[in-house]
């Protein structure tokens, strides 16, 4: 897991998470899910430019999850 703070909070980046739980390593779920693998890097570091609502659909299909399973917000009155 993966945390990264921004202004009014966090985002928690839990792709890794998902991975280990199911055993799949990247280039499975980069096959599977036909995601580029630089993608799925930028998920896993928490360093996304953009989120592409595609590939996020994608991965909740894959992994039978819901997008908070994936990345979750965490604004800073919830600390």
């Amino acid at each position: 897991m993966v945390k990264i703070d921004v202004e009014n909070g966090y985002y928690l980046f839990k792709l890794d998470d998902l991975m280990n739980t199911s055993k799949v390593s990247i280039n499975k779920v980069m096959r599977d899910t036909n995601t580029d693998f630089k993608v799925l890097k930028r998920i896993l570091r928490g360093e996304l430019v953009k989120i592409d609502v595609t590939v996020f659909a994608r991965l909740c299909d894959y992994f039978d999850c819901r997008l908070d399973h994936i990345v979750e917000y965490v604004p800073n009155d919830e600390n």
